[in-house]
């Protein structure tokens, strides 16, 4: 930018939310400018994402339930089983190219929810229609080569690139109308009756009606945290390996805490991650990669004994975490004319279009049923 701006919604924050968020807006008419402090607006939290695309939620069915009661624990679920169909379906529809496959998933039982857990859980999820079923230690075996004492089988998940998906719908949204400025970064805002004005760190400003902020854990001061927490997770990736790997190339994790979370890629490699810790500094996170990489590839080889499980590559990212596993999306809280997506929870890209599809009703005046499940209140 060189000089002030105006606009009707701006986007503060440009990877794969901001991404989704903008594509929507401009399919339904709104031009947004989006807000990048970065150069690169996908090397944030997005560059990060292992992109397991699933409708579970780390909560299980059965204990959101117990969280918040059943009717509301019930359509956040199927909410998030749309989602993963809306984001399938728009990623044909656009011909966007991010190397997505349509995966089932496996959900191990472990030391949150056995295999008799497993089957209260599978029991609460057939009951609301959700596409799962339960092998047991024979059928688990047999089908994907994996020994536990039961597994909950689902489908209707994929995996995909996370880089590739949001700049594919970046992409999308600019030529649709919408404008990107980066590197810039917002250092202030001042709301008024006529909307907001947002301060940029080189002494421009942006004069939006609305603003919506898109920017992972790093939220302003606005944001409500309430019991919300950043948390750090590790990963990595093995050498390339496509004859040994697991049949059906299921995604995979754990009814555990920690709980490991594994998939494929389409040129055959292992991505493992987990270990996930209270965040500290990027700088103390950094310096454990080591040390949690050799506990990822001991689980790895413990649950696929064929793998050759050593880290070709390995780092680390934050993601935010909410006490039911839920994101929180809407308005602001005194600050009506700005919006808030917090993806919080290991389903981020799931809850980015989840945010994109309740976002775009509530900026167009449009009543949205499931607003209220996720907002701030």
């Amino acid at each position: 930018m060189t000089r002030n701006g105006t606009c009707d919604v701006a986007i503060v924050g440009g990877g794969i939310t901001g991404a989704l968020l903008s594509q929507s807006l401009t399919a339904s008419g709104i031009k947004p400018l989006i807000i990048e402090r970065r150069r690169d607006a996908l090397l944030g939290s997005t560059a990060a994402s292992t992109s397991l695309l699933q409708f579970e939620l780390d909560t299980p069915l059965v204990e959101l339930t117990r969280k918040i009661g059943r009717r509301a624990a019930e359509r956040i679920w199927r909410c998030s089983l749309e989602s993963i169909a809306e984001l399938r379906t728009r990623v044909r529809l656009l011909k966007i190219d991010a190397r997505m496959r349509p995966r089932p998933s496996l959900y191990l039982a472990g030391n949150v929810l056995d295999a008799a857990g497993l089957r209260r859980e599978l029991k609460a999820r057939q009951r609301v229609g959700l596409p799962s079923e339960l092998l047991e230690r024979k059928a688990l075996s047999r089908h994907f080569e994996i020994s536990r004492s039961a597994a909950i089988l689902s489908h209707g998940n994929a995996e995909a690139d996370p880089l590739a998906l949001a700049a594919g719908f970046l992409r999308r949204a600019l030529r649709e109308g919408a404008r990107l400025h980066a590197p810039n970064e917002v250092v202030d805002l001042y709301t008024h009756r006529r909307g907001v004005t947002l301060a940029l760190e080189h002494g421009l400003q942006i004069e939006a009606r609305r603003v919506v902020f898109c920017t992972g854990y790093e939220m302003p001061k606005i944001v409500p945290a309430g019991a919300n927490r950043i948390t750090s997770t590790w990963a990595m990736a093995t050498r390339a390996q496509p004859q040994k790997l697991w049949p059906q190339r299921a995604l995979i994790w754990e009814a555990s805490d920690p709980y490991l979370y594994l998939r494929t890629t389409p040129d055959g490699r292992v991505l493992c991650g987990g270990e996930d810790e209270e965040f500290t500094n990027e700088k103390r996170r950094d310096a454990r990669i080591e040390a949690k990489t050799a506990t990822l590839e001991r689980k790895l080889g413990k649950l696929h004994d064929r793998l050759d499980t050593r880290a070709a590559y390995r780092w680390a990212g934050c993601f935010g975490s909410s006490p039911a596993g839920t994101p929180t999306i809407g308005q602001i809280p005194g600050h009506p004319r700005c919006y808030a997506a917090l993806g919080y929870g290991g389903n981020g890209i799931t809850f980015a279009m989840l945010a994109a599809t309740l976002l775009t009703a509530q900026l167009r005046g449009t009543p949205e049923p499931h607003a209220r499940l996720f907002a701030f209140e």
